[in-house]
């Protein structure tokens, strides 16, 4: 009787060692997958910080803008020097005219457009805004279609056209406008609402 309790105990003791092992392995594997989020989250937040610090170090809300015009326009000088047999060299450079073309789009759209209606400069913007809609409509049809064919870069050229004209409009006339009405404070702060919607998609 002795022998088959001390059995037992023996028994118990072993699976509550088990469990324990369990338990501390769960708690390790849990701990560790929390740390990698949040390794993940900061790299993230970092990645976000760098692509969006050109455009925060440029200076004022139009300054910056600028500053983007001019590396877009990089871009479709990069697309325009490509041959008919750069197919995947011309499918990244539409991915990085589309990503940053979005990025531009949603700080203009989502902060310096708002401002240009509450200044009184409500036809300009919307017709800034309308600008927009063929920019998405150009770049939908580039995406589609072959990328070895004379008709795209045809297309790219038409494009940048467009771009060119519009940012001439906001550059030379439309955003000197809006600044000159606002107070350094006031430009500060459309300066400060336009990098964080830049920062969201960067």
């Amino acid at each position: 009787m002795a022998t088959e309790a001390a059995s037992k105990s023996t028994r118990s003791r072993s699976k509550g060692g088990e469990n324990g092992k369990s338990s501390g392995s769960t708690g390790a594997l849990i701990g560790a997958a929390a740390a990698g989020v949040a390794v993940g989250l900061m790299a993230n937040l970092g990645r976000k910080a760098a692509v969006q610090a050109p455009t925060m170090l440029a200076g004022d809300w139009d300054e910056a803008l600028a500053a983007e015009h001019q590396a877009t326009l990089k871009l479709f000088d990069a697309m325009q020097a490509t041959t008919d047999k750069n197919t995947t060299k011309r499918s990244m450079l539409l991915m990085q005219l589309k990503h940053a073309l979005a990025k531009h789009a949603i700080e203009e759209e989502n902060a310096v457009y708002p401002a240009l209606r509450d200044a009184g400069q409500t036809e300009e913007a919307d017709h800034l805004n309308h600008d927009h809609g063929y920019v998405k409509q150009f770049l939908y049809d580039l995406d589609n279609m072959p990328k070895d064919s004379p008709a795209f870069m045809t297309k790219v050229g038409e494009f940048r056209r467009a771009v060119e004209e519009h940012v001439r409009e906001e550059e030379d006339t439309i955003f000197p406008k809006l600044k000159a009405k606002l107070s350094p404070e006031q430009n500060k702060a459309l300066t400060a609402a336009m990098n964080k919607e830049g920062f969201k998609l960067a």
